[in-house]
């Protein structure tokens, strides 16, 4: 029984490890995917939505609010700009 359990914790363990290794990974984008010009809106993390209104941005630009609902299409042309709850930019990033 002591066994069991152990195993069972292990798996556990590299589950999770696992998991945050694949989140990082997905959250992080190498420059050379920068194909939609997402690295010179970085600076618009940490702001709220409302501070795009009224900026020109020459391609395809996506809002994403907090819980939104977004088509599943991905278009490495098209520049996102995703929302927290507070609704403040989280994330900018190519899709």
């Amino acid at each position: 029984m002591k066994f069991y359990g152990k195993t069972m914790m292990l798996a556990a363990l590299l589950a999770l490890t696992a998991c945050s290794s694949s989140t990082e990974q997905a959250n992080s984008q190498p420059a050379e995917d920068d194909t939609c010009g997402a690295a010179q809106y970085q600076n618009y993390v940490g702001k709220p939505l409302s501070a795009l209104d009224g900026v020109t941005i020459p391609q395809q630009v996506r809002t994403i609010p907090y819980n939104s609902a977004v088509t599943m299409d991905f278009n490495l042309k098209r520049l996102n700009f995703l929302g927290d709850s507070e609704d403040k930019i989280v994330r900018v990033y190519c899709g």
